[in-house]
């Protein structure tokens, strides 16, 4: 497609490309921290969007991805329509429950208010962040499909220097977008990835999975759960409880099995489940969707090139369904990008901060892929590639112990990213048991006067903001400590500065008094909050007697941690130094 044959030229910051639940979540970040976002993004879909409306897909949020997304004001919405799975039950091949196998790891998913697998049909989430992206002013346009990129050189640090030629797919219309930069959100056939010729490391294997999905009947004593059945002939089966009371079957179609068809369609792949859950019955009254596909792994080398195009979600990696990880792990792009390119170009944060969307995410994509590997072979009960073991031993029994052992990264309750000398900087780290890097566990909280009852995150929205938190403890002990601090603080302006993106939060141990002025013997930084029974300070693991600051990162991910006195105060203020433009707009 040549320039000239382009004739609409639209200028954005952004131009996202791909209208899955990645792209989507990340516009809706973008939307709603920007001022006139419909001047400022841009996102497409290639398809339209009646071709897309259709069920199968991904279907399950583990606990770290909805309290992400409630930070972002959507859990809700979800909630309303999703099948909370709490139980998981594993059959062996008799129909025998077997207890610490399969997805058992589910039901010990604690330390948070979503202590359950959301589960909601891809279909259902995307029209509720397409919604809520609305709701905002910017909507998702379809079918446009991105056809070239060309990057230009010397374009100065704020110009656009990405030139985009798109095409509606229906009526043949062309368009040129310029943008500052670019997010391929587009798919394990990323166009973007392509195009910047991004290698795509890994492999394809023989093994292929059918998932089936629809409305059923069955004598399967426990059908509401997230079930594994280990049959002989079709792997580790998944049984998965849907939303709208449907139902996903999922099993390995070996090559042994491949045999008895020459083409393979909808009746073949109900035929397989049937044959797949013996010794229980399974009779679909309904099909709503099925597919077959190829497992394997990839993983683009860069996630960020030339500063200014970024991949995410499936176009920088892909996986089997195995541990249901590809869209959690495509959330976790999402809200990791979304906060660092508002903060970005609203000019409040220097654009280094946008490196270490790649130095974060990639170490724990390559976490993922690791897992899946051998989850996927022992799903189809194969041994691990590098397995040292008994060579006669029991895959499914592997399996659970590989499952077990990644319980916490699959729920991502204990994803972390390493500390660095920048963004997750240990500092007085010996005053927390939480460190930089890790994740903010959510806590119990009272407000002050009416004791009402709220919670951590609920207080922390992600709203490109950083959120300084003063675990103050016992006030009797910790006032000289909360004096100098807040002394040194006052003197360092820009710190309370409200046109910068952070916020106060003070936490008093113990029950709330009349007024937090008298707890304190002055008026507290920011917003109040009671530990009426110690289990904040407790969970975090600071001393009542010492209290300590931390610094929330807008992804709910700890930044720092500091002292209470003058030392604190200064660490803070190079805290932020390093990534917030502090006495004017960033030139970039």
């Amino acid at each position: 497609m040549s320039r000239e044959d382009l004739v609409d030229i639209e200028c954005v910051d952004v131009l996202i490309v791909g209208g899955g639940p990645v792209g989507l979540i990340t516009a809706y970040q973008l939307a709603r921290n920007l001022p006139n976002p419909t001047h400022r993004m841009k996102i497409i879909e290639k398809y339209a969007k009646s071709s897309q409306d259709q069920y199968g897909r991904a279907i399950t949020l583990f606990p770290r991805s909805s309290e992400m997304l409630d930070q972002l004001g959507l859990a809700e919405s979800l909630a309303q329509q999703c099948f909370a799975c709490r139980q998981t039950v594993n059959y062996d091949r008799y129909g025998e429950e077997v207890p610490g196998r399969g997805w058992s790891f589910m039901e010990d998913m604690k330390d948070t208010k979503w202590d359950f697998a959301l589960v909601l049909r891809q279909k259902y989430q995307e029209e509720i962040f397409r919604q809520s992206l609305a709701r905002e002013g910017v909507e998702l346009e379809s079918p446009w499909e991105l056809k070239g990129i060309e990057i230009l050189d010397g374009v100065g640090p704020n110009g656009y220097k990405i030139i985009g030629g798109l095409e509606q797919t229906e009526t043949g219309e062309k368009r040129v977008v310029k943008s500052k930069y670019l997010i391929g959100a587009d798919g394990g056939r990323s166009f973007v990835r392509r195009a910047m010729n991004i290698p795509f490391d890994g492999s394809s294997s023989e093994d292929k999975w059918v998932r089936v999905d629809g409305i059923i009947e069955t004598d399967l004593p426990k059908p509401r759960t997230y079930c594994a059945i280990e049959s002989p002939t079709h792997g580790n089966v998944l049984w998965a409880a849907l939303d709208h009371g449907a139902t996903r079957i999922g099993y390995a179609f070996t090559a042994e099995r491949q045999k008895a068809y020459k083409e393979f369609d909808e009746e073949a792949a109900v035929r397989e489940a049937i044959a797949s859950v013996k010794p229980f019955s399974l009779k679909f009254t309904q099909v709503d969707w099925w597919t077959i596909y190829v497992v394997g792994q990839r993983i683009a080398r860069q996630f960020f090139v030339k500063d200014c195009v970024f991949l995410a979600g499936d176009a920088c990696h892909t996986h089997s369904s195995g541990a249901a990880q590809g869209m959690n792990t495509g959330m976790h792009d999402a809200v990791n990008l979304g906060w660092k390119l508002s903060l970005v170009l609203e000019g409040k944060a220097h654009p280094d901060l946008l490196r270490t969307y790649e130095a974060e995410r990639l170490p724990n994509v390559q976490r993922l892929i690791n897992y899946d590997k051998d989850i996927s072979r022992l799903m189809t009960m194969q041994l691990p590639e590098n397995w040292q073991g008994d060579p006669n031993a029991d895959p499914n029994e592997v399996l659970g112990r590989v499952m077990a052992e990644a319980a916490t990264f699959s729920s991502g309750l204990g994803i972390f990213y390493e500390s660095d000398a920048y963004l997750n900087l240990p500092q007085a780290s010996h005053l927390s048991s939480i460190q930089p890097g890790q994740r903010a566990p959510d806590v119990s909280l009272q407000k002050p006067a009416t004791f009402e009852a709220t919670r951590l995150q609920t207080e922390t929205p992600n709203l490109a903001c950083f959120y300084i938190v003063l675990f103050a403890g016992d006030t009797t002990l910790t006032k000289p400590h909360l004096a100098a601090f807040t002394s040194a603080v006052s003197k360092i302006a820009w710190l309370r500065d409200a046109s910068y993106p952070t916020d106060w939060l003070s936490i008093f141990d113990g029950p709330g008094g009349p007024s937090a002025y008298e707890t304190l013997g002055g008026m507290p930084f920011g917003r109040v909050f009671y530990d009426a029974n110690h289990s904040a300070h407790t969970r975090y693991g600071v001393s009542a007697k010492k209290g300590a600051v931390l610094v929330l990162r807008p992804d709910g991910w700890v930044g720092t941690v500091v002292q209470m006195g003058s030392d604190g105060a200064e660490a803070l203020s190079q805290y932020f130094k390093r990534i917030l433009v502090i006495g004017g707009q960033a030139k970039f």
